[in-house]
Parts: structure tokens; sequence; C-alpha cells
């Protein structure tokens, strides 16, 4: 009996540490992940400074979150998320569906480069896609199957573009976009993957960005004339052959 009382104190103990240990290196266990699974999401570099999250009640931010640019494209960053604060679920984390209650993302800076219709996050949203139906394939027992997501709320505020068109001349032109928020993603069933996830937010993201980049051009006189009549269909559309149907992701399933 005495045998067995040791054992069992031995073993407390040892689950003890265990979660001290997770819980003291959380914010760290999120930015290695994040930054593991970023880049091969949107195949691009994606690098986090520091993530606080608290253990006990799941609340904390993630710092200097950025998205590198794809092949092909000169600027530093196509996506800075200065501060995200997000709230989980604390008794999720270690399960296989990941309960996300909040994330609050403010005075994002975004850079698009290139063109209309060919432009850096057209390039990454089809990145993202490609990832997205990947993850649909593949076999049941594979790593990328397993965790899966719920964010019952996010809402993008704040956000400011930097456009890069090699049609402007050099001229510099920063364009607001209006909020983005997105609720009950991953709500039902067994969630939603890291895929779908990133492919919706940044799907929305995208949507607004083009418009609203394409109205400022049209005011810049004979300039925004040589982007061509009709640009924000034709680069909507463009999105939406490259990703399968941008409007798609909004649907519900």
């Amino acid at each position: 009996m005495k045998k067995v009382l040791i054992v069992v104190a031995v073993l407390a103990v040892a689950v003890v540490a265990a979660l001290y240990f997770v819980g003291s290196n959380l914010g760290g266990l999120v930015k290695k992940g994040i930054e593991l699974a970023g880049p091969r999401i949107t195949q691009a570099p994606v690098t986090v400074a520091r993530v606080d999250l608290s253990p006990s009640s799941g609340t904390g931010a993630i710092h200097d979150f950025v998205v590198g640019n794809p092949d092909g494209y000169s600027a530093p960053s196509a996506v800075r998320l200065g501060q995200v604060k997000l709230e989980v679920d604390p008794a999720s984390i270690l399960s296989d569906k990941i309960h996300v209650k909040s994330i609050v993302v403010t005075d994002p800076r975004i850079t698009l480069e290139g063109g209309p219709t060919d432009n850096n996050l057209k390039k990454l949203l089809a990145n993202i896609d490609a990832f997205a139906a990947g993850e649909k394939s593949a076999p049941a027992s594979s790593d990328s199957s397993k965790k899966k997501l719920q964010v019952d709320d996010f809402l993008l505020t704040g956000a400011q573009v930097d456009v890069k068109f090699s049609l402007l001349a050099g001229k510099s032109l920063t364009v607001s976009i209006p909020d983005i928020h997105l609720t009950n993603l991953g709500s039902g069933g067994d969630g939603i993957t890291p895929g779908d996830l990133s492919k919706k937010v940044f799907g929305a993201i995208v949507e607004q960005v083009i418009p609203a980049v394409m109205a400022q051009v049209g005011k810049l006189g004979d300039l925004g004339k040589d982007l061509g009549k009709g640009a924000v269909n034709n680069a909507k559309g463009a999105l939406d052959k490259a990703a399968g149907g941008v409007g798609d992701l909004f649907k519900k399933k």
C-alpha cells in the first residue's frame, strides 16, 4: 500500500510539473507553432516577436506578427500586425479543437505590390487556397487533420494599405479599408482547419483591399485611367479565380 501511495504521489508531482511547464511556456509554444505553420500555409516568411498568453484566463496578445512576401516581390512584408489581442478557452489548448473566443487586430499595415490583377496579396491568397485544399485531401491519420479551430469573433480594424503599383510611377499612395468582422468560424462540428481559417480571414482582407485601392487610384487622373476601365471588377474576378472564389469563403457550412 505504501508503494502505491508513493507511485501516486510521484505521478501527481509529475502532472503538476508538466502543467506548470506548459503554462509558463505557453506563449513560447504558440509563437513556435505560428512560425512553423505560417510559412507552410502562406509559402512566405512568417515571424512573431513575442506571444503573451495567460494559462489561467486564456487572454493574451501576439506582438509584431509579420507575414512576408512570396517569391517575386520586393517589399519587406505583405502584412504587419503590430498587436493582436486574443482570448482562448484555456481548457481547449491541449485538445484537438482549440476554442478561440476572440481575436482583435488593431491598426495593421498591409502592402499591396504589383498591379490590380497580379499582386502579392493575390499570390498569398492562392498559396493559402492550395494549402487548404491539401488539408482536405490529407489522410485522416496525418498531423494536418488533427488540430482544428473555432473562432467565435474576429475583428480587424484601422487597417492601412501601402500601395506599390508599378504604374504609379513612384507616387506614394496609402489607403484605408473598412473594418472586417467575422463570426462563428468553425463553430459547428469538428471546427475549422488552420488553412481554411487563414483562407476565410485573408480572403476577406483581399476582398476589401482591391476595391478600396482602385477607388483611390481612379482619383489620380490620367494615371488612374491607364490602369484600365473596370479594373475593380477585373481584379475581383482574377482573385475569385485564383482562390477558388473569394465569395465562396463566406458561405455557411
